[in-house]
């Protein structure tokens, strides 16, 4: 039976700076898009918020139609009232039945002119809403035209980069499964803390790549000695020597160029 081959320090290394490379693969990926799908989230929600609007308004507009229609209904009935009463006056035996039809009438009256006035209200309530709807349909296609040109702009970007993005996923959580878990929790701790992502740097002109921090001579020794995991004591990162940071790069570079 064929005897295991050990991990050593340095393949443990090489496989978490491979790891790196891989995630900031797709950090890159993700940064393209940008904030363009929250946009494209943003754009829908307000357009579906301006359908709503737009149908509340319509539905209000038929409410005042019906209300308009209420009142001449009414004012149909007073008049009728009123020629009822008028003609009853010619019929009448005293004063007193006479004033009494009067007084009906005249109310018959003012509940026309009140009729009336709600409908010159109610009509310019309309005017109103119509112009608020117009202005409503006119943001509405504005918003849907640019929804249309965002969504357009993030299909694109998708279609380039997702079949790639997809691939770069499962090669990271491929080279997850041949590092010890307690090393890809302090890889994965260490990413979340810092704002680039990056949780394992090369050693650049005697500092750990991104810092101005100068990394003793000693350490830079057992760095690149690869025989253990060593960490930068002022970001945590961890830290690989030059040589391999450039050897795993043009690995890595052949593997994203076949993605």
């Amino acid at each position: 039976m064929a005897k295991k081959k050990e991990v050593t320090v340095e393949d443990r290394l090489r496989a978490l700076y491979d790891l790196q490379l891989i995630d900031s693969r797709i950090d890159e990926i993700r940064n393209v898009r940008g904030e363009l799908p929250l946009e494209v989230r943003d754009l829908e929600d307000e357009v579906a918020g301006l359908n709503i609007r737009l149908e509340k308004l319509v539905a209000s507009l038929e409410v005042i139609d019906n209300d308009i229609t209420g009142k001449k209904n009414l004012m149909e009935e007073a008049k009728s009232l009123i020629k009822k009463y008028s003609e009853q006056q010619k019929n009448v035996r005293n004063n007193r039945e006479f004033n009494s039809l009067t007084k009906e009438v005249e109310f018959q009256e003012l509940e026309i002119e009140l009729a009336e006035k709600h409908i010159r209200e109610f009509k310019v309530q309309i005017e109103q809403k119509k112009q608020v709807i117009s202005e409503t349909k006119e943001r509405l296609k504005e918003r849907q035209n640019h929804l249309k040109h965002k969504k357009n702009e993030l299909d694109a970007i998708l279609s380039e980069t997702e079949k790639e993005e997809q691939a770069l996923f499962q090669k990271s959580e491929d080279y997850k499964t041949q590092i010890e878990e307690r090393l890809v929790a302090a890889y994965n701790r260490i990413r979340k803390n810092v704002k680039n992502g990056l949780a394992v740097v090369p050693i650049e002109r005697g500092a750990s790549g991104g810092s101005f921090f100068t990394i003793p001579p000693q350490v830079q020794v057992e760095i690149a000695s690869r025989k253990k995991v060593i960490t930068d004591e002022h970001s945590g990162r961890i830290l690989v020597d030059a040589a391999l940071a450039e050897e795993q790069k043009a690995k890595m570079e052949k593997l994203f160029s076949k993605l």
